[in-house]
């Protein structure tokens, strides 16, 4: 779970700042999409295209 906890004299917009990055780092946004109910067919052929780029990339 993404937590931030807020120093003293922090505004509440750095705060926020710091929880957007800790959630994008933690994949938890792509992992919502991922298990959508629905996916586009746009959204599905951006995901086979990224997907064959990283197996090109490795091989």
């Amino acid at each position: 779970m993404t937590q931030v906890v807020l120093g003293e004299n922090e505004g509440i917009e750095s705060a926020l700042r710091r929880f957007k990055r800790q959630v994008s780092k933690a994949g938890i946004l792509a992992d919502v999409k991922y298990r959508r109910y629905y996916e586009t067919p746009i959204e599905k052929r951006k995901r086979k295209a990224a997907a064959a780029r990283r197996k090109r990339r490795y091989r």
